[in-house]
């Protein structure tokens, strides 16, 4: 609730696209100074531990904004130190989360355990929003970051009484010599993945949708709150519609367990997102932005949870967090970049563009208008479209149509290894 709470802020204080992304941007820098680093903590450190971890960072992070803001402190360049702290510790908790899961599950149920943590993430994207937009205008920044204290305490408990699995080295970790040097281990999961290409062509295809989905996620508050007039209410309807979507698409995929071939949920899932976030950008109805948000996300627990599943079923799970740190790297830089370009283009380009007059409004103007939001919202049909178009396109891309035709799972590799050494 506290960074829903802390975006209406913000927006309030400023009423800057440009600043409301830049929060993004100060999340993704030092993930992207920690990632190749987090890989090697990830492989070699207790797992539940680094989770702990970074669970009482975020407790502190949002600790000293409460206190920031109860002794009328708060400014928006605190907000940006504390989440680039919390940036990079939640890095690492991400990274030790990802590689655990299939240590936990069997091979089969890599999506089904992906959808389910979709549908957690979701949940919570359902009454956050909901909850911090109700109580913005009630008990205001300050009483909803007393709220997410309170409700810290329980998560943590949770996670203490939980059994998070350690992995075991495999003949696989022979290509990770311990006489590497610091370079070597940082590089080894970039290199790992091109010396497989259909795995490089899944991270292209993956930095080709995620640029565009950066660029609309940054951009969705500020869209929804310049075409509102800064109505929270309706920013907290459609963002809990967005959650409810999410939860009923994981929900489905865990009952239904996915594609058998993974590639297809990655790409359909693109298509399906893109598609159905266009119409947020072709209405002003609430209503609507409600039904496309949901629809869309629908969509996001199957490209994410088949993306990851093959990337659980190709890489040993002694290797993975180089390896996934290697992948999440390359997203991050993209998720630094987009807010970066967003909130420019947003306030500086096409905002003027598109207001009476504009360079754009003979182009645009009859089917966005000329208000205030308006050429935020050309970004973001562009963007969307974008979204479409590289799902589409991946089909007609061989390597990474047949992705797990041409890259055997690592344990039938071990397999092979023990036989043929038999």
């Amino acid at each position: 609730m506290t960074v829903f709470a802390l975006s209406i802020w913000v927006w309030q204080v400023t009423g800057s696209a440009t600043a409301l992304t830049l929060v993004s941007f100060f999340v993704q820098l030092p993930r992207l100074l920690i990632t190749p680093f987090s890989g090697i903590i990830v492989d070699r450190f207790n797992r539940k531990q680094l989770m702990l971890l970074g669970d009482i960072v975020a407790f502190l992070c949002t600790l000293t904004i409460g206190l920031l803001h109860f002794t009328d402190r708060l400014e928006v360049w605190h907000l940006y130190c504390v989440v680039a702290i919390y940036g990079g510790f939640g890095q690492i908790q991400t990274l030790a989360y990802s590689a655990s899961i299939p240590l936990m599950v069997p091979k089969e149920q890599y999506t089904r355990a992906g959808s389910m943590s979709s549908a957690v993430n979701y949940a919570s994207a359902i009454l956050s929003p909901a909850l911090a937009g109700g109580l913005y205008p009630i008990i205001g920044l300050g009483g909803i970051i007393a709220v997410d204290i309170a409700t810290f305490f329980v998560g943590l408990i949770t996670l203490l009484i939980s059994h998070i699995p350690q992995p075991t080295a495999e003949a696989s970790d022979s290509e990770n010599p311990i006489q590497e040097n610091i370079w070597q281990k940082l590089t080894f999961g970039f290199r790992y993945i091109f010396a497989k290409p259909p795995l490089l062509m899944m991270v292209i295809a993956f930095t080709l949708f995620a640029l565009p989905n950066d660029i609309a996620k940054v951009l969705y508050n500020p869209l929804i709150l310049a075409r509102t007039n800064g109505n929270s209410q309706i920013l907290g309807s459609v963002t809990t519609a967005a959650g409810l979507g999410g939860v009923i698409g994981a929900l489905l995929l865990s009952t239904w367990g996915g594609f058998k071939r993974k590639i297809h949920g990655m790409l359909i899932g693109f298509i399906g997102a893109g598609f159905f976030r266009s119409f947020l950008a072709f209405t002003q109805i609430p209503w609507l932005w409600m039904s496309s948000m949901f629809l869309s996300t629908m969509h996001t627990p199957l490209f994410y949870s088949s993306s990851n599943a093959i990337w659980y079923a190709k890489v040993p799970s002694s290797l993975q967090g180089r390896v996934l740190a290697a992948d999440q790297s390359i997203g991050i830089v993209i998720s630094l970049t987009a807010p970066l370009i967003a909130g420019p283009l947003a306030d500086k380009v096409f905002e003027p563009a598109m207001q009476p007059g504009g360079a754009l409004v003979p182009i645009f103007g009859a089917i966005f208008g000329t208000s205030n939001g308006a050429g935020i919202t050309v970004i973001y049909a562009i963007a969307s479209i974008w979204i479409l178009l590289v799902g589409i396109g991946g089909y007609f891309v061989p390597t990474l149509r047949n992705v797990e035709k041409l890259l055997p799972d690592c344990d039938e590799q071990v397999k092979e290894e023990i036989n043929h050494k038999g």
